[in-house]
């Protein structure tokens, strides 16, 4: 008797488009649905901190971070245009197809964080990967303690998700600190780096038994995670996702290998101290 054929794994699936809106010069978000409605459900069991790889016809492949929480109804991708892939997704419009395949990668383990505080740092489009981990905790508000996020960009036009953040503002226990590096007439908050919000009056970061969100630039990323260990947190209770370019996404091709391990299948989602395990220059 002859065997079923196993499914291929780099056979994306039919999506369709559904709206389009601009977040930032160069950024947009793509809300978007499956074509066939039981993909829809297989794939809405993804967990924060997941990618996927989005297709677009004629012009390639590319990896893409999972901003929507699974606790959202929507699905959808905050790209940049960065290349000829991203540009060609800029083009869509709603109706028109493309094709995703995921979700991969392992994404933030939640329930570890049950009873703990939790700390997000974000620099510019680094909030994107971070999103659906803030989102997740926000819409599970009582199984976490503090929540707070720090965000900062280099100005006020380079804020993106400025209608979640507001609506994330109204939720009770979440502390929103924003910074720009530069300031002008339209921004009347803080102007600065996202590390120097720590030292904002008024601000009160708990280290014990929290779990610190970092992801932004590597000049970002250093300077923040001098300031983390600064105040006492461990480099077990730091977490970043690590952005390298994923080919196939199952492991197979070794684009994204760091030492012995496969961002694409032991990543994205790493502590600070398998970070430095790796001897990966962040």
């Amino acid at each position: 008797m002859s065997q079923p054929h196993p499914e291929n794994v780099y056979l994306p699936k039919i999506a369709i488009m559904d709206r389009v809106v601009e977040e930032i010069a160069d950024v947009k978000t793509f809300y978007w649905h499956f074509e066939d409605p039981a993909e829809q459900s297989v794939f809405r069991k993804f967990l924060p901190g997941q990618f996927a790889q989005v297709s677009v016809f004629g012009a390639g492949e590319f990896p893409a971070s999972l901003p929507p929480s699974p606790t959202e109804e929507e699905l959808f991708f905050t790209v940049r245009r960065v290349g000829g892939v991203t540009a060609a997704l800029h083009q869509l419009q709603p109706g028109d197809k493309f094709a995703v395949r995921g979700p991969y990668g392992n994404g933030f383990p939640m329930n570890q964080y049950f009873g703990q505080n939790l700390l997000f740092v974000a620099g510019g489009i680094g909030l994107i990967p971070l999103r659906s981990c803030l989102n997740y905790a926000l819409d599970n508000r009582d199984r976490y303690g503090k929540i707070q996020l720090f965000y900062g960009a280099r100005g006020l036009k380079d804020l993106i998700y400025l209608g979640a953040l507001r609506e994330w503002e109204k939720t009770r226990g979440f502390e929103c600190y924003l910074t720009v590096d530069r300031g002008d007439d339209q921004w009347t908050g803080h102007v600065g780096v996202v590390g120097s919000l720590f030292r904002k009056p008024g601000v009160t970061i708990p280290v014990e038994n929290t779990t610190a969100f970092v992801c932004g630039p590597p000049i970002m990323f250093r300077f923040v995670i001098r300031d983390l260990l600064g105040m006492g947190f461990q480099d077990t209770n730091i977490v970043s996702t690590l952005e390298r370019y994923m080919k196939c996404g199952v492991g197979k091709c070794g684009h994204c290998c760091i030492g012995l391990a496969y961002v694409c299948v032991d990543g994205p989602v790493f502590t600070y101290e398998q970070i430095k395990r790796l001897g990966e220059d962040i």
